[in-house]
């Protein structure tokens, strides 16, 4: 069966599924947000505006800033609703951390509502519903979300197991959708589409495998081994695409000189890994890679310490993207590097607000009382979907919203945005549906902050962002 059959009988599939989750009142701010969480299910809409002082913009042409909110004199239209799916509970839900606090900084950006294409200003409702980090509960929310609640557009973000049940729900049923937060490869060809039969409802801004093989070779030619590399890819849809004899580590590492020790794929939730770890430890591992869930690889740690494998180097995708990551290996948390999609040093702006990427930073540690975290890129999923609606002339037709959001070109707090290129692999727009997003690699090192800091280590990808620190070996 090719990638395509495979791909319909799933949406099939989707189509059919049952919907699941309703709607709760939320109050304003991150403390509502936050109380939200347990329910899995939150709304907050923003009342319109009465005055401001631009005027509307009807064209779906590119734009490069967003713009005032309002217009004087606008008329006021129906309100609008935005779907949201985060893995607010379970195995991912660190990453649904960041979301809640998105949500609550939209929520004062839009809180005079949003002028639209057809020069109206509209209140505008986000709906935030909890994947529970399982691919069927995505799947079933976001059914949710198109079906009952009669959502306008859909925003998504948070790996492979959120973002492509949630885009093939949309992809089925006509719905615009706009996401990040998955490597492209894995949304793109993953979900069925080829280079020449392209998604048509949904569009997407992130790295992908080129990129983040570039980074980490980069950093490991920087710290002396023996290029050997116990790889750690589980049996879901990102184990998938960094394995793919034919685009993942696979088809790139033997070329470069690296010896691949690959046990094969395991289940997410394994809790024995003495089987992995002995395999390393007899093929001379000093290079472990791979892109474990939180749980599984802090328990997979923790096992290698006592079993005492401890390689020169870890680079590790997923599981310690983010501060709770790392904290959860306790004292053997030691230089860990990593893919870096976002971090408060890099120089880009929100399109909304002008921010800075430290000044959200900044806003979210004293917001929150935590760390900064990377995924607070996913700011940006309403900077597109909110630039798209300024210039749709008609909010009511679902042709001329994915039409906005695939005109889009737009600097955002997740780096430029750009889909009116002609698509070409290769580029930042290897395919029509997908944006490539800057990466580098980083690494968590001693900060006087925090007890451990995510540093750049290595800018081969993107020059623009600033080297901080050396590569440290694993102490």
């Amino acid at each position: 069966m090719d990638r395509s059959e495979k791909s319909m009988s799933r949406r099939d599939f989707l189509k059919l599924a049952g919907a699941a989750g309703a709607a709760v009142g939320l109050g304003a701010g991150l403390s509502g947000l936050a109380a939200g969480c347990g329910a899995g299910e939150t709304t907050t809409t923003a009342a319109p505006a009465t005055t401001t002082t631009a005027g509307p913009t009807t064209t779906a042409g590119p734009s490069t800033t967003a713009g005032p909110t309002t217009s004087a004199g606008a008329q006021t239209g129906r309100e609008l609703k935005l779907g949201f799916v985060a893995p607010l509970t379970g195995a991912l839900a660190t990453f649904g951390t960041a979301d809640q606090f998105c949500v609550s900084k939209w929520q004062d950006v839009v809180k005079d509502g949003w002028l639209c294409g057809d020069g109206q200003v509209h209140p505008i409702a986000f709906l935030l519903k909890d994947s529970q980090s399982d691919t069927n509960r995505a799947a079933q929310v976001a059914g949710d979300l198109i079906l009952n609640d009669k959502i306008d557009v859909m925003m998504v973000c948070s790996t492979p197991e959120t973002v492509n049940p949630v885009a093939d729900q949309c992809e089925t049923n006509g719905m615009p959708c706009y996401s990040n937060d998955a490597p492209w490869q894995a949304y793109y060809y993953g979900r069925g589409a080829t280079d020449e039969k392209p998604f048509k409802w949904t569009y997407h801004h992130f790295w992908g495998l080129e990129d983040i093989v570039n980074v980490y070779t980069a950093m490991w030619a920087r710290v002396p081994n023996n290029k050997i590399v116990g790889a750690l890819w589980p049996n879901d849809s990102d184990g998938a695409a960094f394995s793919d004899p034919k685009t993942g580590f696979p088809a790139v590492l033997p070329g470069l000189g690296y010896t691949i020790v690959d046990p094969g794929r395991y289940q997410n939730g394994m809790e024995d890994f003495t089987a992995v770890i002995s395999q390393f430890k007899k093929e001379g591992v000093e290079i472990m890679t791979g892109v474990p869930i939180p749980p599984d690889f802090t328990n997979l740690w923790k096992q290698c310490l006592q079993q005492g494998f401890k390689p020169k180097i870890a680079t590790i995708a997923k599981a310690v993207d983010l501060p709770a990551g790392y904290v959860a290996l306790g004292t053997g948390a030691n230089n860990f590097t990593l893919e870096t999609q976002w971090t408060p040093r890099m120089q880009f702006t929100s399109s909304l607000t002008g921010e800075t990427c430290q000044q959200i930073a900044d806003a979210f540690e004293q917001t929150a009382n935590q760390q900064w975290a990377q995924y607070l890129l996913h700011y940006a999923v309403f900077e597109v979907v909110g630039d798209a609606l300024k210039r749709c002339a008609n909010v009511d037709d679902k042709e001329a919203i994915i039409a906005a959001i695939a005109s889009t070109k737009l600097d955002t707090l997740a780096g430029p945005v750009d889909f009116t290129t002609e698509p070409k692999q290769g580029t930042m727009h290897p395919v029509k549906n997908v944006n490539r997003s800057p990466l580098v690699g980083g690494q968590w090192q001693e900060s006087s902050k925090w007890p451990r800091d995510l540093v750049v280590v290595d800018n081969k990808n993107y020059p623009e962002i600033a080297v901080e620190a050396e590569p440290l070996p694993i102490v």
